[in-house]
């Protein structure tokens, strides 16, 4: 399976499929920090990453927020001092899809290049 962070989104229909329980097992192994959890019925993937202060938490928010604009993708995005909490989902499938997986490989890279 080729790497997550080198794919793009592709855009996605209501009646686009859901990611199988066989594809979230070659998923997963590529985003292993990334928490799977149903919310109001849906799964989604989440993760909170740390930050040493609110302005680095910012930045890291910004930068997902553009990545979001330039993939057409976007996540729920919870900013506190030093902290934030990133959730993919496909809101027109209402659970997973690819390219929150997609997504999810993309923020780490991120949280990669802000640094602390």
């Amino acid at each position: 399976m080729s790497d997550l962070k080198q794919q793009k989104c592709e855009a996605c229909s209501a009646d686009a499929p859901s990611v199988s329980p066989q594809e979230i097992e070659q998923l997963k192994p590529q985003i292993p920090d990334w928490n799977i959890v149903e919310k109001e019925g849906q799964l989604q993937l989440e993760k909170l990453y740390n930050f040493p202060d609110f302005q680095t938490a910012i930045a890291f928010t910004n930068a997902v927020g553009d990545l979001a604009e330039a993939e057409g993708h976007h996540p729920a995005l919870l900013t506190e001092w030093g902290k934030v909490t990133v959730s993919w989902w496909t809101h027109a499938i209402a659970g997973l899809h690819k390219n929150d997986f997609i997504m999810a490989a993309k923020t780490d890279e991120i949280r990669e290049k802000i640094g602390n």
